[in-house]
């Protein structure tokens, strides 16, 4: 089983590489975003609460998340792999997931960390504010807001993989087609 974590910035092309990841690689693609949003949208408690601190800037509690995603893992048991995509978001997240994963015979292969400036990251996210309605990339201030969280709180998860040995930092600037080449060399066969 591959089990590859997609990390990166706010606005450094997850979601978009994650979907030519799972086809290429049959991986069940598992995006934090998508099950809050998910969740939010069939207005279940756990969408609630984490809406209230989505409406922030501010990251979802461990435990709610954590409970999230091992749900959606376990809708899956005949996976041939899986992409976390916006997961771990802290080193916290990322003990319960190798804990997790351990428990179910598993690991994670590699982190690919997309990596792309700060300016850029903003001019893509208020660009996907206007084709895609997200409230959260159409606010200036929202968008410094999470990626100060994301370098507080998120970009020290790295150091886990790093210390593992399974951190690979990939350039997240050019082309989706070039990142794209640069992820698969990275992953192999």
């Amino acid at each position: 089983m591959r089990n590859l974590i997609l990390f990166g910035p706010p606005g450094a092309g997850k979601g978009t590489q994650s979907a030519f990841l799972v086809d290429h690689y049959n991986l069940v693609h598992l995006s934090t975003g998508d099950i809050f949003r998910a969740n939010i949208k069939g207005e279940t408690e756990l969408g609630q609460l984490a809406k209230s601190y989505m409406d922030q800037g501010q990251l979802v509690p461990d435990d709610v998340t954590i409970k999230m995603l091992e749900s959606e893992v376990n809708k899956h048991p005949d996976a041939a792999g899986f992409i976390f995509d916006g997961f771990p978001r802290t080193t916290a997240q990322a003990g319960a997931l190798d804990a997790f994963l351990e428990g179910q015979g598993q690991t994670i292969a590699s982190m690919l960390a997309l990596e792309v400036p700060e300016a850029e990251l903003k001019t893509r996210l208020l660009a996907r504010a206007a084709t895609s309605g997200r409230a959260d990339d159409a606010d200036p201030a929202v968008i410094q807001k999470r990626i100060d969280v994301y370098n507080a709180e998120t970009a020290p998860v790295a150091d886990h993989y790093r210390a593992a040995g399974k951190y690979q930092g990939i350039d997240g600037v050019g082309s989706i087609e070039d990142i794209t080449g640069r992820l698969t060399t990275a992953i192999g066969a």
